[in-house]
């Protein structure tokens, strides 16, 4: 019996080591490179170059914008999200297919195309220029890029929340007379908040990382307009250590992120 059996046993063999070093050879792929950054620094080369001031400037600024533009996308996108999921409306699959449009368009061309809007001789920057209201190249500008190419994450999984939701419990309230706002408040809002701050999780982690579409609409200006990813790109051809300690810094957010992410993910949203 154990003879016969153990030719069957050679193919099993063989798939699960091909599947091992397959599984291997991807974890390693995308690993090793983050692996190569924590190496090639020290700890007092981290604490020195992070230190210094265009490096912590990089970085305020960076969370600063990130934070504005996620409340910003919250504030508008939320409401908008809602609306668009429980009413049906001419060229609703047109404006499904603009808030994906971000997620697909090349950075460059997002603020490529935002110069062209706001820019000083823009469609509409010009006059906004007129009335001393400067849009490219400042602080705003990095805010509405991070707006632009962020906004889709929170967007996509805030329609997919509401789609799942329960009808009846909207109902419910407003058989008790509540409002729509109240309900969307008071009900809505409540059950969907897990899977809602997860997709805000993600979309700020998009802002910070957002470089293309800043660099193209915003320039690089230190204070002004650098963020962390275009202090990283000016690193390259100065201060290589601080390019590194922005990376690790960027890498260990990202992180903290996708953790969040995955332990937020467990909250379910009550289904129809």
């Amino acid at each position: 019996m154990t003879s016969s059996s153990a030719p069957g046993n050679i193919p099993r063999a063989f798939t699960l080591a091909a599947a091992a070093v397959l599984v291997a050879a991807v974890i390693l792929y995308l690993a090793l490179p983050i692996i190569a950054l924590f190496l090639r620094t020290t700890p007092e080369q981290f604490l020195d170059s992070l230190a210094n001031p265009e490096v912590r400037s990089a970085l305020i600024l960076s969370l600063t914008t990130s934070v504005i533009s996620l409340f910003v996308i919250i504030l508008v996108g939320t409401p908008f999200a809602y609306v668009h999921c429980r009413h049906q409306y001419p060229g609703k699959v047109l404006v499904d297919t603009i808030i994906d449009l971000p997620l697909v368009l090349p950075p460059a061309v997002a603020g490529l195309a935002l110069l062209v809007l706001y820019g000083r001789m823009g469609l509409l920057g010009q006059y906004a220029n007129m009335l001393g209201i400067p849009i490219a190249f400042t602080t705003l500008a990095v805010i509405m890029a991070q707006v632009f190419v962020a906004s889709p994450f929170y967007l996509r999984q805030a329609k997919s929340l509401f789609d799942q939701l329960d009808p009846a419990y909207e109902q419910t309230a407003r058989t008790l007379g509540a409002s729509p706002a109240r309900v969307f408040a008071t009900v809505v809002v409540p059950l969907t908040a897990g899977g809602l701050v997860s997709g805000a999780v993600m979309t700020f982690g998009r802002a910070l990382g957002e470089f293309g579409a800043t660099i193209m609409f915003a320039g690089n200006l230190p204070g002004v307009t650098q963020t962390m990813p275009l202090a990283v790109y000016v690193s390259m051809a100065g201060d290589f250590n601080a390019g590194i300690t922005i990376s690790i810094l960027l890498v260990i957010i990202s992180f903290a992120i996708m953790i969040a992410v995955r332990l937020l993910a467990k909250t379910e949203v009550p289904h129809a």
